[in-house]
């Protein structure tokens, strides 16, 4: 299929085909006038690139993963092929992400409590009487 056929099935952008293949994580074929011809393996390891791209996995990690750890485009990771070094690096990766969250949901305690004190003076002046 075309760029823009695949962009659709794999929920992207062609820009971001583009950019997948210029990063070395999809290698679609050719016509013979040059235009790419991708195919479904492609189309779902887009995908995945589009999911892991979204968790905040960066680029680097994702070729490792799907390019030097998957078999010959097979559909499941190779357990035993899984370089200690990679595994080092997610689990690097998820222990940012979970420092993230951690002050991103201090932040929204915070906002809580500024909007509940906000809150509290002007439900208690619309719930009194006028004088």
């Amino acid at each position: 299929m075309r760029i823009g056929e695949a962009a659709r099935a794999a929920g992207v952008s062609a820009r971001s085909l583009r950019f997948y293949e210029d990063q070395g994580l999809i290698v679609p074929g050719r016509y013979g006038n040059g235009y790419r011809d991708f195919c479904q393996v492609t189309v779902d390891r887009a995908q995945a690139i589009r999911t892991l791209l979204e968790s905040g996995v960066p680029t680097r990690l994702i070729k490792i993963i799907l390019t030097e750890q998957l078999d010959g485009g097979a559909a499941e990771l190779d357990l035993d092929a899984v370089d200690p070094a990679v595994v080092a690096a997610i689990r690097d990766h998820r222990r940012r992400i979970v420092a993230r969250i951690a002050t991103l949901d201090e932040r929204r305690i915070a906002l809580d409590r500024f909007l509940a004190e906000l809150d509290g003076p002007r439900r208690s002046a619309r719930s009194e009487p006028p004088t």
